[in-house]
């Protein structure tokens, strides 16, 4: 059975526990973004988090409450592009735990340096994501580790810290885009939305590369697809998660695609409007609702910057269309 979406007085609690390690990320707009594209736009910079990412919000929730209910956990283990990695790496740290994070190989070189450098065990294995994650799992049998997993309610509620961030810092928002990787970030800014009794549209945003949640979304049903965007690893889903699939039929306006070459532009164009770093996944929301300005003029709109652990390679292409 599905798992509701955290209460608000859950939000909060999850918002104190990591306040100690993140201070509340900003929401600007930028003029140079607004201009010509008729919308008002505020972005919501997830990138000014300890690791560069929202993830670390639903890690260190997670770990907090690991260690509460199995106190004898001597380990962890966990698969991820990242992002996800560098979250649990980070609070394993702080709680003193081992943590050993698989990634594929050709794995975001700079990600995997920040893992190492939080203490984590590398191990690289597979072609992509779900490979890597199905290794984890023997792994974690193996070696006695808890396996965390990318999708689960724990971090869902660490995760919703940000919407309620955004919602409190922006009033009457018609409409907030929101990339979707595994469904975390997605689900924890339904739940703030929720939460607060608002009615502002969530707009997920996938590669069109890497397809699965928008195909399963419209089509009504569970559908798998292989990943191939090379820019946008944040967000390399082949396969769903099914209790995310249901929480994002029931809460999204719809889903939008991007391709790569326009996930790209979206880095450049962030860079010089707003002179910050965002990678291939922290572009795509910005890059949506360019590609569907039009749907939304005269509007008050918050994207998401989920991210921005760019690759120095990733950097040196988008620098070169400024």
């Amino acid at each position: 059975m599905m798992e509701p979406l955290p209460s608000l007085a859950e939000i909060e609690s999850a918002k104190a526990l990591i306040r100690p390690h993140i201070r509340e990320t900003p929401t600007y707009r930028w003029p140079l973004l607004e201009k010509d594209l008729g919308v008002e736009v505020w972005v919501k910079h997830e990138n000014h988090t300890p690791v560069g990412a929202f993830k670390i919000r639903g890690g260190l929730v997670y770990l907090d409450e690991l260690k509460r209910t199995e106190p004898d956990t001597a380990g962890i283990i966990a698969a991820t592009t990242g992002n996800h990695g560098q979250s649990i790496a980070y609070a394993a740290r702080e709680q003193g735990m081992r943590a050993v994070i698989v990634v594929p190989h050709g794995n975001n070189p700079e990600k995997n340096a920040a893992m190492r450098s939080l203490g984590a065990e590398l191990v690289e294995h597979g072609r992509e994501f779900q490979e890597a994650l199905e290794y984890s799992r023997e792994l974690a049998a193996r070696e006695g580790l808890h396996a965390v997993p990318s999708f689960h309610p724990w971090l869902v509620r660490g995760v919703a810290t940000y919407g309620l961030e955004l919602f409190h810092s922006v009033a009457d928002l018609d409409a907030v885009f929101v990339p979707i990787g595994l469904g975390s970030g997605f689900c924890g800014l339904a739940a703030a939305r929720a939460a607060l009794g608002l009615k502002t549209a969530l707009i997920g945003v996938v590669s069109e590369h890497a397809p699965a949640y928008q195909l399963s979304f419209r089509q009504g049903e569970f559908i798998e697809q292989p990943s191939h965007t090379r820019v946008a690893e944040g967000v390399a889903c082949k396969t769903p998660n099914r209790d995310a699939l249901e929480h994002i039929r029931e809460h999204a306006h719809d889903i939008v695609t991007v391709s790569d070459d326009d996930a790209i532009d979206g880095v450049a164009e962030l860079l010089r409007c707003t002179h910050q770093l965002a990678e291939g996944a922290g572009a795509l929301s910005w890059a949506a609702l360019k590609k569907h300005r039009e749907a939304w003029q005269g509007k008050r709109v918050a994207v998401i910057l989920c991210g921005g652990n760019a690759s120095t390679s990733l950097m040196r292409e988008a620098v070169a269309r400024l």
